[in-house]
Order: structure tokens, then sequence, then C-alpha cells
């Protein structure tokens, strides 16, 4: 009998080394798996993500990153086969290995800016789908943005629209994983161009392909063209702070305008009435928004002058909507609530209306001094 040990499936024979060699370069990614294991493991249970959060997050990536590639892939392939690189056109048409798990497995898609950006949309859109339907009181009164594109004014009108036509884009795009859009702030959509962008090149040249210039210069270009053609104005949320500024509601409006928001599902026109009312811009009051514990909204609430029941109805819908919302919790603070003063919510609130990248700088110290200690 041999020394060797031997695997005889399709003719091939495999030495004790190349075993030894094969065990041997296992190990790393066991003990990275074990670190993962670990690590998942600790992660406190407020601050994991649910299955439902996770599920949509990992569609809404991949739809993103799949719309993107489709975008730079087809027109790259056709700036290569004109110029007469027919091999690269080919290798770069044809598709090939994933683009989405080249990216996760570069780490690349853990930027913090994107993730988070991710992650409170998902947020956003979970909640506003699970909303409690309010019924109008009389049954023939049109929703709340349905009402506005009638409006005379035709700004207020023009702004309900485009909130219309942004919402059909959105609502139907997850599912499928066909985007026309990827809605991301300008500067994430531009890293996600170029990372989708890099991770083509290395797969064509993976294939063999040696002509790089070419490539690059193709690939270059079918980026920047795609970047040309993306208007972060047509997001879903710039709609709605656009239809926010333009009827620009009074104090007694606001009120109704929000509870009806919530009761029509629409939980960015929520978000954007608030944002416009705070003078804030909508990622910080979208952050208050979905943030479980609340405080800062109800603060909020009362720093314009909203009254207890209108607080109530705003906080039973959102504990409703939102599994990590405690109602109990909520009840017992709301007296608190309603009896602090407007003007002292409004000095409290007042570090939210800083410019954003000071903030950020002031929190991130902040960060940096406690890892520090």
């Amino acid at each position: 009998m041999s020394d060797n040990p031997v695997d005889t499936r399709d003719g091939i024979t495999i030495g004790a080394k190349k075993l030894l060699a094969r065990a041997a370069s296992a190990d790393a990614p066991a003990f990275h798996a074990l670190s993962v294991a670990i690590d998942d493991f600790f992660i406190p249970e407020e601050s994991r993500l649910d299955e439902r959060t996770r599920s949509a997050l990992a569609v809404l990536l991949r739809g993103m990153v799949e719309t993107v590639e489709a975008e730079i892939r087809e027109h790259g392939a056709r700036l290569l086969s004109a110029r007469g690189a027919a091999g690269a056109a080919r290798a770069l048409g044809d598709g090939g290995s994933s683009v989405l798990a080249r990216l996760s497995q570069s780490g690349l898609l853990r930027d913090p800016d994107l993730m988070a950006e991710l992650i409170a949309r998902v947020r956003q859109e979970l909640v506003g789908n699970a909303l409690p339907m309010s019924a109008p009181d009389d049954p023939e009164r049109p929703s709340l943005i349905n009402r506005f594109v009638q409006h005379p004014d035709r700004v207020v009108a023009a702004g309900a629209m485009g909130v219309l036509i942004a919402e059909s884009r959105r609502r139907g795009s997850p599912e499928s994983g066909q985007l026309t859009h990827t809605e991301l702030p300008a500067e994430l959509h531009h890293r996600l161009v170029w990372w989708v962008a890099a991770a083509l090149r290395e797969r064509v040249v993976e294939a063999g392909e040696a002509d790089t210039g070419a490539l690059d210069r193709a690939l270059s270009e079918a980026a920047q063209r795609s970047l040309a053609a993306y208007d972060e104005g047509d997001r879903l949320e710039a709609a709605a702070m656009r239809f926010a500024a333009a009827i620009d509601a009074q104090p007694g409006e606001l009120p109704e305008l929000l509870v009806e928001a919530l009761g029509d599902r629409r939980i960015v026109l929520f978000t954007a009435l608030l944002a416009h009312a705070l003078g804030v811009g909508y990622a910080i009051a979208r952050e208050v928004v979905l943030d479980p514990a609340g405080d800062r909204l109800w603060l909020s609430l009362r720093a314009l002058e909203f009254a207890r029941d209108t607080i109530a109805m705003v906080g039973y819908a959102l504990c409703e909507a939102d599994p990590r919302r405690d109602l109990e919790s909520f009840a017992d603070t709301l007296h608190s609530v309603a009896t602090i003063n407007a003007a002292e919510a409004r000095d409290a609130l007042a570090p939210l209306k800083l410019d954003p990248e000071y903030r950020a700088a002031v929190l991130a110290l902040g960060r940096a001094q406690g890892r520090a200690r």
C-alpha cells in the first residue's frame, strides 16, 4: 500500500504534501470564521439586526450593486467592442464571478457611511410599511399627498407630484432586485460606482485579457457616464423635502399633517415635514424618528409645541410599527414629556442644528477619546 493518501476522483491523484498544504491553508479561514462567530455571539441583543432587517438589507444592497454593475458592464462592453477589443468586450459583457461577493470580501462594503444609509433606509421602509392604517373621517377625502397634487399653487402641486413619482419608483424595486436608481446620496453613489468598476476590471483581467489600457479607459468612461446621469434630487427623500419646503406648514397646520402622514404610511413625508419644521437636514430627522428610545423625537415635538394628545398619537403609531419600541415605556414617559417647556426643548435640541460636518467631527472626537481611555 502506498504511503501517500490518494484521491482518485476524476482520475486526479493528490499527494500527502498537497493535502497538508491544503489543510494548512485552511487554518486562516477557520480562525477567521471562529473570530466572526465569537464577535457575533457577544453582540448585545439591542444592537443585533433582526432577521427581517437583515434580509431586507441584503436585498437592497444586492439590487444596488447589480444595477450599477449592469449599467457599467453594458456600456463598457460596447466601448471595447467598438474599439476592437473583442476579447475584453466578451469577458466584460458575459458576466462571471459576482461583483457583490468580491466587494463584500474586500471589506469595501463595510463603509460606515454606506451601511448607515442603507440600514436607515431599510428600517425606514419597514416601519413605514408596518404603520397602522388610519381611516379618514370622510371616506371621500383624498389622501394627504393626493390633495396637494390638486393644489392651486403650482409649486406645491409640483412638489406633491414629485413625491408620488419618487414613491412609485422606489416602491416596486426592492422585491424584483432591479433598480433604476440607487437613490443614494451623491457621495455614496460615486463610491459605489467606482468600487464596481474596479471589481469589473479585476474580473476581466483574471479572465486573461491583457489589454488593460483599453479596459481601463472603457470602464472609466462607463463609470463617468453613470455618474453624469445621476441626479441626487431624484431621491424620494429629496422630493419629500422639496414638498415640505413648498407647503411650509405653519405651527397650527403641522400637527395634523404629521399625524395624517403617519396614517397614510408615508414615513418619508412625516420625516421631511419634521425636518423642515425643525430646520435640520433629512438624515438627522430620520435618525431622530427611527431611534427606538424616542427621547429626541418627543423633545422635537415639544419644541414644536405639540400637545400631549398629538404626541401620544405619533408615539402609539411608531410603537405599533417598530418592534424595538416599548409601548409601556412610552406611556410612562408621555406625562413627563408633555410637561417640558417648549423653549427648554428647543435649547436641548440645539446641537442637531449644528453644521453636519462639525457635529460629525465632535462625535468622532468623542468616540476616539472614549477608546483612548
